[in-house]
């Protein structure tokens, strides 16, 4: 996108805006108090829940430029998100996903409840942008079992508004430094028969280091149709087009040093990874006497080209279907709600490399054909006890079935198959209104992916090994308690929770017992904290906090012992106050990282501490019309906020993303 289109397309949306100072106050009150309500119905929904769960309202990131999930959830109990660059960023939560130095793995993210992620369950976060959603409801670890969940991680659902929720125009345009031009035009839809939303997005910026420039362009909408009284089917849409340059990562003293570089391979590589998708689904829900019903399907067809060392071309193409049923009613005089339901995925990747020669594709080096199959079969019963204990329990079956043919190698071919189940139970304890007490015991399992499964052929004794490796799924018993609730002038959620697991996909050096680099290590616990904390001091000062403790560590390892585990830091808290009134407000932030992570699971290197400061600020003007600044890492601190793990971390290691660096945003959006 050249300047004079993001000028213009700037222009346009503001342009657009004008009519809101026609706007009359109480319409726009009553479109904030529709999705306020949406999302007060979600949260007393996935508080019958005994574990840590959350919701976002969009309204709790709405002033800032929330370019990724980071922006999102930075106050989402228990969410680790580190910044890499852009759009791509860690997600992590109990520890999913370490060895994953890029993307994502054992976390579930779905839109509007239907699964995003691949159908070997790998995961990319890039095709969500958060501006475009109403709220995002998070699951952690066991408690995504109302979904079919049953990763360590849990589940992400990113909702999206509605004709009904949203109804009226919403122009927006942010913009600031390294050249950033955002831009909304968002539009909703309702009748009697039916609703419809359809929403826009626009990104452009240069990046704060070298090589890191990114251009998108997404489309949201879907459509509402009541066919008759207590059924209504719904269709969605999406489509994304993303451009990202890649800077990579940087050894330990270039990211302290001089962060905005980037090595000189990845310019002359022409790194970048470059989304072509398009997503397809409808629900059909039935409302039953005592319940309701709902079932539907959905299609994704994505194309990835992304030159790194090599360029990568995959062509994917991921079906499925799911369906849930819901009841409400008694049993032997005790009040009782049961979810049942399926999601079975079905994916192809046409997956195909090359030389990469200055980003043109030369000689071809691997092609192959990759099936998936995953289904997730799961029920649950929640009883009320007394009218202030509720016991829940269920069960999740995993079943999934992966293969690879090679075409070129085809001795490097393979396939796998497994069956998983994972029960849970819990208790969900309520003395008083507002305040809940929960614990529960569940099992998790994450199948390994085509990431793992197939992985680059290496020399034992001078043979060649096959790339497809017989990996087992990674397992683990999660065991946790906390609270959540009000009291006087707190907001808290706090969850304290053990999880031992069996087989973590890590990485070790290869060795004749240890046949690939990404392998199953034997024993590792992953203990925490999770923990919110919102203080209204008085109606025009209120802090907002969140704080992690991540131990996570070996368990008498035959190669590392009892050592810890790299890439998540020990302590992460992060605190906003704001000051002043709905009208007009400054707010000062901090994140802290008092203890860096540890670079390498040999533990012998570490990065250092670092603590971030920012404000904000937020004006609302009459008509509907709202102006914010979002300024960034004021003091200019040089950090490192991701690390790609390493078995053994020296000084030449690139694994290393440094913090965004200095900046400052600004930003209008309004409603007509």
């Amino acid at each position: 996108m050249t300047l004079f289109s993001r000028a213009l397309c700037g222009a346009s949306l503001i342009a657009l805006a004008i009519p809101a100072y026609a706007r009359d106050d109480d319409q726009d009150r009553a479109i904030i108090v529709t999705g306020e309500r949406q999302t007060q119905d979600a949260e007393a929904e996935i508080r019958k829940t005994p574990g840590g769960v959350d919701v976002v309202a969009a309204e709790d990131f709405a002033d800032t430029v929330a370019v990724s999930l980071r922006d999102a959830l930075a106050f989402s109990p228990g969410v680790y998100t580190q910044p890499r660059f852009g759009q791509e960023v860690r997600i992590s939560v109990r520890g999913s996903g370490i060895s994953r130095g890029f993307h994502m793995r054992g976390l579930l993210l779905m839109q509007d409840g239907i699964p995003i992620n691949l159908a070997d369950n790998n995961g990319d976060f890039q095709e969500l942008d958060p501006q475009v959603f109403e709220r995002i409801e998070v699951y952690r670890g066991g408690n995504a079992l109302r979904h079919g969940g049953s990763t360590l991680g849990g589940a992400i659902n990113a909702v999206t508004p509605t004709g009904r929720t949203a109804p009226g125009v919403e122009a927006r345009i942010d913009g600031g430094s390294w050249n950033t031009v955002r831009g909304k035009l968002a539009a909703g839809l309702a009748t009697e028969a039916g609703d419809g939303y359809l929403a826009i997005t626009g990104d452009a910026s240069d990046g704060d280091r070298d090589h890191a420039r990114r251009r998108s362009l997404r489309l949201n909408g879907n459509v509402g149709l009541r066919l008759r009284e207590g059924v209504e089917t719904r269709f969605y849409a999406s489509a994304n087009h993303i451009q990202q340059e890649l800077p990579g990562a940087l050894t330990r003293t270039q990211a302290l040093s001089n962060p905005g570089q980037t090595l000189p391979g990845n310019i002359a590589q022409d790194q970048a990874r470059d989304i072509d998708s398009i997503r397809l689904q409808n629900r059909t829900t039935i409302a039953l006497g005592s319940g309701s019903l709902s079932f539907g399907g959905f299609l994704n067809a994505k194309q990835l080209d992304h030159p790194i060392f090599q360029v990568i071309d995959q062509k994917s193409t991921d079906h499925g279907a799911f369906a849930r049923l819901e009841l409400v009613g008694e049993v032997a005089g005790l009040p009782v709600e049961a979810s049942l339901g399926s999601t079975a995925r079905f994916g192809t990747v046409q997956a195909r490399q090359y030389v990469n020669v200055g980003r043109r594709r030369g000689a071809l080096t691997a092609d192959a054909r990759q099936r998936a199959r995953t289904i997730d079969s799961y029920g649950e019963v929640r009883v009320r006890l007394v009218p202030a204990l509720s016991l829940v329990a269920g069960a999740v079956h995993t079943h999934g079935e992966r293969e690879v043919a090679n075409r070129l190698a085809p001795a490097r071919s393979g396939s796998a198959s497994f069956d998983v189940f994972s029960p849970k139970a819990g208790l969900l304890f309520e003395p008083v209104a507002g305040v809940q007490f929960f614990a529960n015991a569940n099992r998790s399992v994450e199948l390994p992916g085509f990431s793992e499964l197939n992985q680059t052929p290496f020399a034992i004794g001078g043979v060649v090994t096959p790339g497809f490796v017989d990996l087992d799924p990674q397992r683990a018993w999660t065991y946790e308690a906390g609270a959540r609730g009000q009291a006087g002038i707190a907001r808290f959620d706090v969850t304290l929770y053990r999880a031992d697991i069996r087989g973590e996909l890590l990485q070790y050096n290869q060795a004749p017992d240890i046949p690939a680099a990404t392998f199953n290590a034997r024993r590792t616990r992953h203990q925490g904290i999770e923990a919110g904390l919102d203080l209204a001091f008085a109606p025009w000062a209120t802090l907002r906090q969140s704080y992690q403790l991540n131990d996570f560590r070996f368990r008498g390892d035959a190669v590392f012992g009892d050592n810890r585990l790299p890439v998540v830091a020990r302590h992460v808290y992060r605190g906003e106050l704001r000051l002043g009134t709905e009208r007009l407000s400054v707010t000062p932030n901090v994140e802290w990282v008092p203890d860096g992570a540890w670079a390498d699971y040999a533990n012998s290197v570490k990065v250092p501490d670092y603590a971030l400061i920012g404000i904000g600020a937020r004006a609302r003007l009459r008509g509907g019309l709202s102006l914010f600044v979002d300024a960034r890492n004021l003091t200019g601190r040089r950090a490192i906020g991701d690390i790609s793990a390493a078995v053994r971390a020296g000084d030449a290691s690139a694994i290393y993303y440094p913090v965004e660096r200095r900046a400052v945003y600004g930003g209008v959006r309004a409603r007509f």
